[in-house]
């Protein structure tokens, strides 16, 4: 058992998580829906062009794995594509939330890729420093909830941005912002929502993703120099046998079973989030009629963060595979059930809405702890720790699924005829059925599939135990040989 990890290191290293969820959440939710309703870009064009961006990640993400592996600075591996990357993504965040009301699909090509190189550069690096932080099977569940923790508070933050916008724009003074708040819940557990002024969506986006882009530009530096400054990276790993390169990593990644089955299971359900995501602003608007969506998010993530200690010990007791099948059965269920909503169902939409929020976290945490510890089954056969790599393939997966979840999504929906501007009264009825369709039902197909690979996930708490203790021995070994 390795030494305990203190929970000030695991808190420092997961404040990056803070700036970056409020980094993902406009992009999954309102930059498609400015783009479209508010600059009058189509929205099968809009999900074309987001899966065009992510397509560089098909030569940034294994680049940039692999060198912050190989690097060797006085800084450290990990800590200069942070500081790099951060300038990039503030750069990229400036653009791209606050465009003029003449750009084009151009402009909006250049710098959401520009976007995503940001956020590879910081996130690949950070998700392999948190991996090395410790060896142990329940530690690295710690770190990665720890993470988790201010992810689930970047995204109440995320969503407090929009609730504030919104509340302002019906009239209400800052002063106001609380009690609009309380009288918000009310109306939605109540159904009283009759008297709430609908803001116009197209005048909404812009000052949501311009409020949105000051806040990340005021965090991302602060959290970043938060971790560069009170967490210590761990040294290189000193290795007997000679580092592969990039494709014999790659083959040797190809026969690692459970990394695979971890990889396979990612795409499946980040693919059939960002399916539904990408069209959930305009369902729950247009399809339930929900006038206060930051309001809706904001008690989303509530439910999320409270959530973290309940999948952290279910994990735990019965381990991590088998905790997030839960959270898939959960989820589709309530999708399932949002099919048969309608305009005026606030009290139900609410309710699903906040279990599916309670299954946020396990969703976001459990996989990338799952994927740890499958690097431990390329280290005892390689002789190497290429975290780095590992996270490079995992967060080129995750953007590929997102991408394409999203572009799908949204080429759908625009094709048969939503109307992102006019809404229900100016779609055609089979758009408006597609839209249904893909929120509610387009997830569980998806989340079907992953679960037959979680079924029989072999890597359980036992058998990982047992990997780690072999790797201890070759440590214990290696210091032996090279004792003079």
């Amino acid at each position: 058992m390795s030494e305990e990890l203190p929970r000030k290191t695991i808190f420092a290293h997961g404040s990056l998580g803070l700036p970056l969820a409020v980094i993902g959440y406009p992009l999954s939710i309102w930059i498609p829906a400015h783009y479209s309703g508010g600059l009058g870009i189509s929205l099968a064009a809009v999900g074309t062009i987001i899966m065009l961006a992510r397509l560089t990640d098909v030569v940034t993400d294994p680049i940039i794995g692999e060198i912050s592996d190989r690097w060797r600075t006085r800084f450290g591996r990990r800590i200069p594509w942070i500081v790099v990357g951060s300038l990039v993504m503030m750069t990229g965040v400036y653009n791209l939330f606050m465009p003029s009301p003449d750009v084009g699909l151009i402009y909006f090509l250049i710098w959401l890729a520009i976007f995503f190189l940001g956020s590879t550069m910081i996130v690949l690096p950070h998700r392999a420093w948190g991996a090395e932080l410790s060896p142990d099977y329940h530690q690295r569940s710690r770190v990665t909830a720890g993470r988790e923790l201010y992810v689930l508070t970047g995204l109440m933050v995320a969503a407090a941005v929009p609730m504030i916008v919104e509340i302002r724009a019906d009239g209400a003074a800052v002063s106001q912002v609380f009690s609009t708040l309380w009288n918000d819940a009310i109306g939605a557990f109540s159904g009283n929502f009759a008297e709430k002024t609908v803001v116009d969506r197209a005048t909404l986006t812009g000052p949501v993703l311009a409020g949105l882009a000051w806040t990340i530009i005021v965090l991302l530096p602060v959290c970043s120099f938060i971790v560069i400054s009170q967490v210590k990276e761990p040294p290189a790993p000193d290795v007997i046998v000679k580092r592969p390169t990039f494709k014999d990593g790659l083959k040797l990644v190809m026969k690692n079973g459970p990394m695979l089955r971890v990889l396979l299971i990612v795409i499946l359900v980040t693919f059939g989030e960002a399916f539904r995501n990408a069209v959930s602003l305009f369902f729950i608007r247009d399809i339930v009629g929900v006038p206060t969506i930051g309001a809706a998010y904001f008690f989303y993530f509530i439910a999320g963060l409270a959530a973290i200690p309940f999948w952290l010990w279910l994990g735990r007791k019965i381990g991590k595979h088998r905790a997030f099948m839960c959270t898939l059965l959960v989820v589709a269920s309530v999708s399932t059930a949002n099919l048969f909503l309608s305009y005026g169902d606030y009290l139900p939409f609410f309710l699903l809405f906040i279990i599916k929020g309670f299954c946020f976290g396990g969703l976001q945490f459990l996989p990338l702890s799952m994927l740890a510890d499958v690097i431990d089954v390329d280290s005892a056969r390689s002789g190497s720790q290429r975290s780095g790599t590992y996270f490079a393939f995992l967060g080129f997966s995750e953007k590929l699924a997102l991408a394409f979840g999203t572009g799908v999504s949204l080429n759908i929906v625009g094709l048969l005829g939503f109307d992102p501007s006019g809404g229900v009264a100016a779609s055609s009825e089979a758009g408006v059925t597609a839209l249904r369709m893909v929120y509610c039902l387009g997830p569980v197909v998806f989340y079907g599939l992953a679960l037959k690979l979680i079924w029989n996930y072999p890597l359980t708490p036992l058998r990982h135990a047992a990997l780690r203790d072999r790797l201890e021995r070759r440590k214990v070994w290696i210091a032996r040989i090279r004792q003079p």
